[in-house]
């Protein structure tokens, strides 16, 4: 059964999100790489330096284009160059940067276009991190549209900066993520630093050796208070949402959750939720059909202007490991919990009980 989390060790401040960023962390020169040469030619001529370095460099950051170019990492006919010059046809430019990014922009090399990891980290150690994932970002690209600017891309860059990830002596291997959370859903993701370790969590992950616990708020007060949530659900992917039904129909599957009531106040209840079953959207459809929709949530509820995002947080994790778990034995049992989850402070300020 969901014990009662101890809400005085989550802090009552109001979470703006503050980022970890590692002293002196940031993706530099690897070294080892050739110059790399351009002749500017009448089409380029007229630019300013660091336009033309923005397209001749694709995954080079511009606030690393910046750092090179006082470094005199970039020089214009053999001497360095400040970042307005303006090209002329027969300048002769010389680049001393890694040859990575030089290459075509995609998913696998995005974590390149970070030049400041921003992560949240919860634990880390030698196999893994635990990131606290902010309500509104994702976890991995779009279509290509968000490249650079999601979860795994900052793990990765993090890592690169730090010099435990080296991509250009790695066959196949890359840091990823063991679990997701929805864009608009904060709390805490699990990363793989490396295979034997990506290979252990998937295995613990898909055999529900982790166990996840959330917290969100929901309109209404849950009759019981506490209880189970049971149902079948059926997702449209053209849609991109689920819907919640009492009888099994061709495609759904069983939809499990436990829930506890843990306060009520101004309309609003604090639950904490525990996944039996993981499926897409689970919580929020399977509220919504009981007739309490979480707070914030557009697509299952009415929405809510004061709050941008569905109120739900996968706010804390524990490793109850059934079989062998090899190089990660030693997380058996251990929890982790946020810092902080932001919509507490509102909810509480109101009244009522």
């Amino acid at each position: 059964m969901i014990k009662m989390p101890d809400l005085k060790e989550i802090s009552r401040e109001k979470l703006d999100f503050p980022l970890h960023v590692p002293q002196n962390e940031s993706i530099e020169e690897r070294g080892g790489d050739s110059v790399k040469e351009f002749k500017i030619g009448a089409n380029d001529a007229g630019q300013r330096l660091d336009r033309f370095l923005a397209k001749a460099v694709p995954l080079l950051p511009a606030s690393l284009s910046q750092k090179y170019i006082r470094l005199k990492r970039v020089k214009v006919n053999g001497k360095g160059s400040s970042r307005d010059y303006r090209l002329q046809s027969g300048d002769q430019l010389q680049l001393y940067i890694n040859d990575e990014f030089f290459e075509t922009p995609k998913a696998e090399n995005a974590y390149l276009t970070v030049s400041s990891p921003k992560l949240n980290i919860v634990y880390e150690d030698e196999n893994l991190l635990l990131v606290d994932k902010r309500p509104g970002l994702a976890v991995h690209p779009h279509d290509g549209a968000e490249y650079g600017k999601t979860l795994i891309d900052h793990i990765q860059a993090y890592l690169y900066a730090k010099g435990e990830w080296k991509p250009r002596e790695e066959h196949s291997f890359t840091p990823a993520l063991c679990n997701r959370i929805d864009r608009n859903t904060g709390g805490i993701v699990i990363a793989a630093k490396n295979a034997e370790a990506l290979r252990i969590l998937n295995q613990k992950v898909a055999d529900r050796e982790i166990e996840k616990r959330y917290l969100c708020l929901v309109h209404g007060r849950p009759s019981p208070a506490e209880g189970k949530l049971e149902g079948f659900l059926f997702k449209d992917a053209k849609q991109n949402r689920v819907y919640i039904t009492k009888q099994s129909q061709p495609g759904s599957r069983t939809a499990v959750t436990l829930y506890k009531t843990l306060e009520t106040r101004g309309g609003l209840s604090l639950v904490e939720c525990e996944l039996v079953t993981g499926r897409t959207h689970q919580i929020r459809a399977q509220f919504a059909a009981a007739g309490h929709p979480l707070y914030g949530d557009g697509k299952y509820g009415k929405g809510d202007k004061q709050q941008p995002y569905q109120a739900l947080y996968s706010y804390r994790l524990r490793f109850a490991f059934r079989t062998p778990a090899g190089i990660l034995e030693y997380l058996d049992g251990r929890e982790y919990q946020v810092k902080d989850v932001y919509f507490l402070k509102d909810f509480r300020d109101q009244g009522g009980r």
